[in-house]
Formats: C-alpha cells, structure tokens, sequence
C-alpha cells in the first residue's frame, strides 16, 4: 500500500474556494479534490471537468422504458387476451394506441429514473455500506476543503495557500 502527502486548504467561503482555485491552477498546481457543503455554481469549469454524459444514459433509459411499455401492451391487450371493449375489438396495437400513451409515458419515467439513480451510484461508486472518503468532517456542515497533492513542493504550495486567506493548512499522509 504505497502512502503519498496532500494538502488540504480549508476555507469559510465559497467565493474565497473559487478565489483560491484560480490561483492554485494559475501557479500550474494540480488539484486532486474539491469537498464543498453545497454545490458550488462554476467550480467544474474552474476545475477543468467535463461535461457528464449522464444525460444521454438517462435518454436511452427511457427509450428502453417506452420500448419495454410497447411490447408489455402489445402482449396483454392485443395478443395474449384480447377483448372486445364497448364494442371496439383489438385488432391491431396502433389502433388502440392512444389508450396506451399513460402507460408508455409512466414506464418511460419509471425506467429512466430508476436506472439513472443505479448508474449515478454505480458510477460515483457509492455502494451499501461504503465507508465515506470525506477527509474532514466539517465539510459537511459549513467548511470547504482543497485537496492538493505534494510532490517535493511543500514549502511552496504552503506558501501559495497561505495568500489565499485559508483558515487553516494541514499536510497530512494519505493512504
């Protein structure tokens, strides 16, 4: 198990955390992590993350979902046990399809919603009984936290963050 230092920045103040990743990139720096209490608006872009795909999982969830309700229609109104409603046989799916759009509209949500809640866990790795990686845990209440790691620069990241108005720097081993 190999260990390696990092640097965690703590901060009172989100426009201060996005001060101080503008002058940490600018100095050429690599930021490892960022633990935020709240979603902070422009913070990927400073961070040069890209866009998530997730959108298009949740597209083509739904058309499974829409699909999966076709099918299911199909089968058990037209196929497997068709009956003769008021007076108006099944003869063919598309003819009694606006009968069926509350139920392609419920499976298409269903699907999608469902399965994106999976693939965002599957995906953030956030399994059951997962311990958390949170490195501090005040960062869930009210502190924002920098993580930087230190590559035979400690004395000069330390210095660096020290001009970010940090309340407090710690140098910790990371296993």
């Amino acid at each position: 198990m190999s260990t390696n230092k990092v640097i965690h920045a703590l901060y009172n103040d989100d426009d201060v955390l996005m001060d101080a990743v503008k002058t940490v990139k600018e100095a050429n720096h690599h930021i490892e992590e960022v633990f935020t209490p709240f979603p902070v608006h422009g913070l990927d872009k400073l961070l040069g993350l890209p866009h998530t795909r997730l959108a298009i999982c949740a597209f083509i969830y739904g058309l499974c979902g829409l699909s999966f309700a076709i099918w299911m229609t199909n089968y058990m109104m037209i196929e497997d046990w068709p009956q003769d409603i008021g007076g108006k046989p099944n003869f063919a799916w598309i003819y009694n399809m606006p009968a069926f759009v509350p139920i392609m509209f419920e499976l298409t949500v269903f699907f999608a919603a469902h399965l994106m809640v999976i693939t965002f866990y599957m995906r953030s790795r956030l399994w059951p009984f997962k311990e958390a990686e949170n490195p501090d845990p005040r960062t869930t209440d009210d502190i924002f936290l920098m993580e930087i790691p230190v590559e035979d620069n400690e004395e000069e990241l330390t210095a660096l963050l020290n001009t970010t108005n940090a309340v407090e720097i710690k140098v910790i081993e990371k296993h």
